[in-house]
């Protein structure tokens, strides 16, 4: 009976917990989502109420019509959508390698990879910036596609051969001795059997993309190629704080990500704990 009720009293803290982490989270999300529902004198009402009160589309119709949001958003699909295919195919076929090759240098190679995540981004903007600059790329979004999957690749490929490892390798020599190549191997039978880790350096690296602000906003100066997340902070101004305007972006930039999420969770969480267990 003690036992069951410490039991009891555990699952209860638990819980306890739990919520209130998760209120944490929610209220903010909850409150922008209300914001951007609200009109402008609204947000500067000395009493904030959480029900919108009268109820105003006129922050979203801005989002499409008064800014440019909408070219903005395809900036950001095209910019994302392109680093995640680079560091999917890149991030693949050097898991693999380093699995299932032998050559010198794996293991310093294994940690110049980790090495290059211990630079703070803003350490890497100014040499990001003279680079791009001297091949043409400034204010181009190859240039900012070559820095998300610069930036991006080393900690996919670490992902990805944490998965690679948990194949066996019996795989490949039985497939070796049918007299299959090595990119076939790769390509038919070793590739689908990795595809929640896959799917889960395909979400890391879109989220951190979309997300991404510093090197964007530095690289990108025609407000024709800006994305999402620096025409967000552009309506912080020096002057004024367009709150309704700035949440109905907010919320409806966080849409697509919340809806992926959604569809693929399963994935993510399968190949993240997978790689790092099975690692």
């Amino acid at each position: 009976m003690k036992i069951k009720t410490e039991r009891y009293i555990g699952r209860t803290v638990t819980y306890v917990v739990l919520t209130a982490l998760a209120l944490v989270i929610l209220v903010p999300i909850l409150w922008m989502i209300s914001t951007s529902f609200k009109t402008e004198a609204a947000t500067y009402n000395p009493h904030p109420t959480w029900i919108p009160d009268p109820p105003s589309l006129m922050a979203y119709d801005k989002f499409f019509n008064t800014y440019s949001f909408g070219k903005m958003l395809m900036n950001s699909c095209v910019t994302c959508i392109a680093t995640v295919i680079i560091c999917v195919l890149c991030s693949s076929l050097a898991g693999y390698g380093i699995t299932r090759f032998r050559f010198h240098g794996k293991k310093a190679l294994m940690q110049f990879l980790l090495v290059t995540q211990m630079f703070p981004a803003v350490m890497m903007v100014v040499p990001f910036y003279a680079i791009l600059s001297k091949v043409g790329l400034t204010n181009n979004l190859v240039g900012l596609i070559v820095v998300y999957s610069a930036t991006n690749v080393a900690f996919s490929t670490w992902m990805l051969v944490s998965y690679f490892k948990s194949i066996p390798i019996e795989l490949d020599e039985a497939a070796r001795v049918d007299g299959a190549s090595s990119f076939r191997i790769f390509w038919n039978i070793i590739l689908p059997l990795v595809i929640p880790g896959i799917v889960a350096v395909a979400i890391y690296v879109l989220f951190h993309g979309w997300n991404e602000y510093m090197y964007s906003s530095v690289i990108i100066s025609t407000d024709d190629l800006k994305t999402i997340t620096v025409g967000i902070i552009s309506l912080n101004s020096q002057n004024q704080i367009k709150w309704n305007d700035l949440m109905a972006a907010s919320a409806f930039s966080s849409l697509p990500l919340v809806v992926l999420f959604i569809c693929l969770q399963k994935y993510f969480v399968e190949g993240m704990t997978g790689g790092a267990v099975k690692g």
